[in-house]
Order: C-alpha cells, then structure tokens, then sequence
C-alpha cells in the first residue's frame, strides 16, 4: 500500500514567517509554538511570549488552519487539567525556525559590517505592505488613552499632524502598541468626508486632516481625490461626482478630510 506524501505546510520568507496558500503564520506566532514545545501549555506558552490565553488560543487555531496540518494538539482545562503538545510536523517546524534563526542572525550581522542599514530596511517592510485599504499612513504612537473595552490611539504622521485611532483593548495588547511604536495607519478611500478649509460645520469626525489638492480623477459616477498633507504623505478620497461638481474642487484647492476615529485601522510591522 503506498504511502501518501506528507502535506506541503508552506515555505518560509523573510523575516522568518512562513508563507501558506492560505496566508501568513507570523514570527510571533512561531516563538509561540516553540514556548508550546517548552512548557507544554497553552497559558504558560502565552506568559512566555506575552499573549493573553484567549489571543493564544486563537493563535493555534489560526495555525492549525493555516497550515494544512496539525502543528499542535492542544485541550481545554477542566477538571483533568488542560495541556499542549506540538505534533510531530510542529516539532519540525520549531527546529527548522531555530535553525533559521540562527541564519538570519548571521546574515543581519554581515549587514551590520556593511553599514547602517537599519532605515532603509524599516522602509522596505513599510512600501512592500499589501492591504485593501486605499490609504495606508506611517506614523509614531504619541500617547494612548485607555478606556474599559476600547483605547484610543493618537498618532503623529510625518507632518506633525495627529490621527486618532479607535481600537479595542485587545487589539491594542496584542499589536503591543505603546508610545512611541511605530504603526500604518489603513483608511479605506470611502470612509473619508472631504470639506472646505473654512467649513464651519460640526462633525463628530474625530480626524480633520488638511492639505492641497494633487489631482483628481473624475469618473461617471464617483471621483477620486487626492490630498499632499503637509509632511508629504498622501490621503485619497473616493466622493460622488455631483459632490465633486457641487464642491467646485480643482488640482491645487486646499481641502480638509473628515475620518471617524473608528474608521481608522492600525497595523504593525513584525
């Protein structure tokens, strides 16, 4: 009787995530698996790494999806204890990451001799991000506001400008966010109002960003505007094409957007 092959769990790519068809098992994810290895429990590997249990939890069933085999075999505790255990591809996958590990560290410090690397290599992981969202701005956590169930997150974009940001609680432990950390922040092109400069009217818009108009692409039913903030960075709005006409806008108009805090998603480099 033949033996089948065993499944394909992906590849690894830099900086040390593994790569499936179904998506990514992250750096993070993967010092998870190897605490798991260690204490062999889902609540001690989580305290090794700083996850709570709850985001531990989801993490080894988003990697057990993911990977198209099962890394661990994991249960609840109850009245006969909970406990984990890596499978035997999980254990492989622990000692290939080691190992890799041990590379990447080798080769960063070959760049190290080389030079100081380390913005434009910061810069690489920013512009080869991938997301949906029209409009992705990198900016500095400057302070962050905590609340029962959600934080709010205020953020310094390259022209000195602030972005506030809703998220919850647990959003915000399992981002690690703090001061001074550096995060995207992602804004779907429709979710943005834009505004005459001088406009008086109330809002419960939470951001106002104002810049200059750069170019329009008009459409039949809706047109994409574009703003230059003042730092540089870029904001796109997607507004019908009567607003456009109403609104009078042109290539160099100054003009405000108008973004609900909730409406502004935070992402993390790795």
């Amino acid at each position: 009787m033949a033996i089948s092959p065993e499944p394909h769990i992906g590849r690894f790519a830099a900086p040390l995530s593994l790569r499936t068809a179904d998506g990514e098992i992250s750096p993070r994810r993967l010092q998870l698996l190897a605490a798991l290895s260690r204490s062999g429990s889902i609540s001690g590997a989580a305290k090794a790494v700083g996850m709570s249990y709850k985001a531990a939890w989801d993490a080894v069933d988003a990697m057990n999806n993911l990977a198209g085999a099962a890394l661990v075999d994991a249960r609840h505790g109850g009245r006969g204890g909970g406990g984990a255990a890596l499978t035997e591809a999980g254990q492989r996958l622990v000692q290939d990451h080691q190992r890799l590990q041990a590379l990447q560290q080798a080769f960063l410090d070959q760049l190290n001799d080389a030079g100081d690397l380390g913005d434009s290599l910061a810069m690489l992981r920013r512009i080869t991000m991938r997301t949906s969202a029209r409009n992705a701005l990198h900016g500095v956590v400057d302070s962050i506001r905590q609340g029962a169930v959600t934080c709010e997150i205020n953020m310094r974009l390259a022209g000195e400008e602030l972005l506030h940001a809703i998220v919850t609680r647990e959003s915000a432990e399992e981002l690690e966010l703090q001061q001074g950390s550096e995060v995207q922040a992602l804004i779907k092109a429709s979710w943005i109002i834009l505004t005459a400069p001088d406009a008086n009217t109330a809002s419960s818009a939470r951001n106002r960003l104002c810049g200059r108009i750069s170019r329009i692409t008009p459409g039949e039913v809706n047109a994409e505007v574009v703003l230059e903030l003042s730092g540089g960075q870029t904001l796109a709005a997607t507004i019908t094409r009567q607003s456009l006409d109403d609104m009078q806008l042109q290539p160099g108009a100054e003009c405000c957007a108008l973004i609900k805090a909730s409406h502004v998603i935070i992402g993390v480099t790795e």
